[in-house]
This record gives structure tokens, sequence and C-alpha cells, in this order.
């Protein structure tokens, strides 16, 4: 899609695009801004993510309100016990004829709500998990390819975990951001409270398939200067207890670290924060903007830490603050 001269009129036009995207979504989202940012970051960054909040907080209004801004296919699943691979993926069934036919499950849409991941066996997750990694499924011996763009938003309620089956270290690394969604504050509890039972404003498509498609390469290509870098790589590699980077804090309050693929989206989501606020390169302040989401559940608290009631926020503040400082 050669529809702008240049990177330089390509980089304006995603900055123009996210300001009509934000605008189209507080039709109906009332706050939540921070959120909105980086659900929108994560598709400009071809990534998925994990939110994590209270139920009521309008998970699945606010993702399907972007999916309708950004015209893209959207589907919810329900994770429950005694959800199967199949109703996932789909699976192969008899027609009239007697030959197999593969019928496609919810997974084949642009953008997947998995709610409460949690609330499924492993062998259910992984079909998730492993269709974000491959971005295709097997079925009987044959592949199909899910559509493009694709990407999972999975939720988890933080404060109900019995009966839940929590995601492992390793697959959650296959989330780039894990998305804080918090109570909203008092004047907009008060503007939702207004708003209930009017009548939802239209909200209008202001972009397609292809130009997400085309903003994702645009994101890749952003440069990035060595010292920011190096800023997100020290960052990562201080998370590391007892390892030559690591910091007094982290040897105290952290059981395991990130591993590289930490630094990789912390420089992608610095690329895609920089060019969504009109810069055509990111800066420390950018890698700053992304660390918590992108190492917040990447990092293990140790018994001392939770014995303290050190959160993973506090630790990540202050590592931000020994890399500066260093």
């Amino acid at each position: 899609m050669d529809k702008f001269e240049n990177e330089v009129a390509a980089a304006d036009a995603l900055h123009e695009k996210y300001e009509s995207l934000r605008k189209e979504i507080s039709k109906v989202i009332v706050g939540q801004d921070e959120v909105v940012r980086l659900v929108i970051s994560s598709f400009f960054c071809h990534a998925h993510s994990l939110l994590v909040g209270v139920p009521g907080l309008a998970k699945t209004l606010l993702i399907n309100t972007v999916a309708s801004a950004m015209n893209l296919k959207f589907n919810r699943i329900q994770f429950t016990p005694d959800l199967m691979p199949s109703d996932i993926i789909g699976a192969e069934t008899l027609d009239k004829d007697r030959n197999f036919k593969f019928i496609k499950g919810p997974i084949f849409n642009n953008i997947i709500l998995a709610d409460e991941i949690n609330r499924t066996p492993p062998k259910t997750q992984a079909a998730l998990l492993e269709s974000m990694q491959e971005k295709n499924v097997t079925v009987a011996g044959e592949t199909y390819p899910l559509p493009d763009p694709f990407f999972v938003l999975a939720t988890q309620n933080p404060i109900e975990q019995e009966g839940t089956y929590p995601l492992p270290e390793a697959q959650l690394d296959r989330f780039m951001f894990n998305i804080n969604l918090d109570y909203p504050s008092y004047e907009d509890e008060l503007n939702i409270v207004k708003s209930s039972g009017q009548a939802i404003d239209t909200v209008n498509a202001v972009m397609n398939a292809e130009e997400i498609l085309y903003f994702q390469k645009l994101v890749d290509k952003v440069p990035v200067t060595d010292n920011v870098i190096e800023f997100a790589v020290k960052l990562v590699q201080g998370t590391r207890p007892n390892t030559e980077k690591s910091f007094e804090i982290t040897d105290e309050y952290l059981e395991w670290g990130a591993g590289p693929r930490a630094s990789q989206f912390l420089i992608k989501g610095a690329k895609c924060n920089a060019l969504l606020n009109g810069k055509y390169s990111p800066d420390i302040e950018d890698v700053k903007a992304v660390a918590i989401p992108v190492l917040r559940h990447r990092l293990v608290k140790n018994f001392k830490a939770d014995a303290e009631g050190m959160t993973i926020e506090e630790i990540i503040h202050k590592l931000i603050q020994k890399v500066e400082s260093n």
C-alpha cells in the first residue's frame, strides 16, 4: 500500500489515525485512556495482550469498540472448565456425502477475546497459545492459516482464583503487555452512570486491516538510537537475580527475571509509543512508558517481597531509577 510518499508522512498518518481511534472509542468507553493506548499499541506491534481486572469494567465492550473502530472481525470466547480445544479451533465433521469437512471455530477472526483464560485446563489453553505463536491451526494433518491481522486479548480476574488454572510463566511470556484495568475515577463513574440506558453513539470505522498491516511494518522500520537500546537491555538484565548485571533490589526481592523477549518488546513498544505521540524515533521516556506492562508478568517475586508487601510495579520503578543512575 504505497499511499504515503515517505515514511515521515506515514508516521504522521499513524499519529492522526490514533487520534481518530481515540475519539471514536471515547464515544462508548469513558476514561481508561492508558488501557486504550496499550491495546491499540499491541495491535500496531502485531502482539497479544493480557487484560487483568475485576468483572464489570467493560473489558468486552472495550475490545468490541476497538474492533469496530478498526473495522476488524471480533469474537468472544468464554473460557470454562469444560471448554475443549475443538471449541476454539474447530473440528472435522462428516458431511452428507460422508466426507470429512473442517468446520472453523471462533478463533478464525481478527480479534479474539479469551475471557477468563485461566478458567480452562492447560490442554485447552495450549490450543489458543499455539495459535498465537504459529498464526495457524493444524487439524488432522491439515494446516489452516488464521486471518491477518490476528490478535488475542485474554482476560483474568485477579480476585477469584478458586477453580482456575494459572498460565505458566513460559505461556505468559507470549503476551506483549499485561494491562491492568482499574476502577474508574469518581468523575468517570459519574459519567458512566449518567449515560446508562441512553443510546450508544455509533462507532465509525477509521481504519481497515490493510492499513493496520502497513502500520505494523512501519513500526518495525522506526530507527532507534544505541542509548535507548542499551537502556532497555540494561533494565531487562537488571531484573535477573544473582547475575553480573543485577541490582541489590533484584537479588533481594526477585526469584526470576525477564528473558530477551522482554528487551525486544520494550523496544518495539517504545517505537510504537513514539509514533502514537507524533515522534519519529523513541527515546528513553518511551521505553519507560511501556516498561511496567511489558515486565509486570515476566518477573516473579520471592517470599521476602510478598512478606514485605512489595509489588511488582514498585520493584520495576526502583529498577528504572537504578538504570538511570548508573
